[in-house]
């Protein structure tokens, strides 16, 4: 038995040899990460995946490292989110020379993954080559400015929002899914308490920060919708949704790669609801008073036309639907 494992062990050897004689045998060149950012609520895992490059590498063994294990720990790949911060994951190959990087950014379990949306100018409104003919409360078209801001990738979940209020007032149940059955009081009461709990200052958007961020601020491609102009790719409406809402993030993000922005649900905007006017606008804010609060992006009961970028309805502020949610703005 002993001279067998030998023999084997000696063929193997001159095998391996002859092969690195040869020059067959690739030395590893890099190694990549599937994700190099990622957002995790305290408590939440994730796993990143490497690559070794070339694949037919004689040695592909890799190691993993956390710089900061007191905000994110890792091991083989998967990564444990601990504390509110940020730490960078690191994967080397076994020879030392390859390295690749993730930032992991670790949220209080309420928040939201922020995009941030560059200020600039844009035109609010329906445009001439949107034309609709069913409505002039798109109307007039007019110039607005606003400053940077950032706004959540996705609706607030049913997990985000049981979270800090505990209760869940949704008819259609499940963590990823967009929370609704919420007024715009519950919104509110709902961003002072995540306030609270991590000092920042949340807020609903403004109706033209909304629109803004819907169309892709200064990366916008003019898309009838929210990233494209076919519906069927980036929302979820009345001929696709079985008339019920869906997880968040399913379909394509537009182009600040922000999920969800027509169709699924309607959102809360900060605004009174009140016509458009010519004048230029910088930082709009709405009317000081009202009796409807604005709300934008169509929902899962929706037809294609109220999910264009454009489309503006409006709630009484008491009102509780299960086709209305909301997302942060900060």
């Amino acid at each position: 038995m002993k001279n067998n494992l030998l023999k084997l062990f000696t063929i193997a050897t001159i095998l391996l040899s002859t092969l690195f004689a040869c020059n067959k045998v690739q030395k590893v060149t890099s190694v990549v990460l599937n994700q190099t950012n990622i957002t995790l609520p305290v408590g939440e895992k994730a796993t990143l995946k490497a690559t070794v490059y070339p694949k037919e590498a004689f040695n592909t063994n890799i190691s993993w490292a956390s710089d900061n294990n007191k905000v994110a720990t890792v091991e083989n790949g998967v990564v444990t989110a601990v504390a509110e911060g940020v730490a960078i994951i690191t994967v080397t190959t076994e020879d030392g020379y390859h390295t690749a990087r993730c930032s992991v950014t670790v949220i209080f379990p309420g928040e939201s993954e922020m995009v941030a949306v560059a200020g600039g100018t844009f035109t609010m409104g329906c445009t001439d080559n949107e034309n609709p003919t069913h409505t002039v409360y798109e109307r007039p078209a007019h110039q607005v400015t606003l400053h940077s801001f950032k706004i959540a990738k996705y609706p607030v979940t049913q997990k985000q929002w049981k979270t800090i209020m505990s209760d869940n007032p949704n008819h259609f149940k499940g963590d990823n899914l967009p929370v609704t059955n919420v007024t715009w009081d519950d919104a509110q009461t709902f961003i002072t308490q995540l306030n609270e709990a991590t000092g920042k200052t949340y807020r609903l958007p403004t109706e033209a920060e909304w629109e803004y961020a819907c169309r892709g601020g200064k990366l916008s491609a003019k898309y009838k919708y929210s990233g494209s102009n076919g519906l069927e790719l980036v929302g979820w409406y009345a001929a696709n949704s079985e008339y019920k809402t869906h997880p968040v993030g399913k379909k394509a993000a537009n182009e600040l790669k922000i999920y969800d922005m027509s169709g699924n649900v309607w959102e809360w905007c900060n605004d009174w609801a009140a016509e458009y006017t010519n004048e230029p606008k910088t930082n709009p804010q709405g009317p000081e008073t009202g009796t409807c609060r604005v709300t934008r992006g169509g929902s899962f009961n929706s037809d294609y036309l109220k999910c264009r970028v454009s489309f503006r309805s409006s709630a009484n502020p008491i009102e509780n639907s299960n086709e209305i949610g909301f997302r942060l703005a900060l």
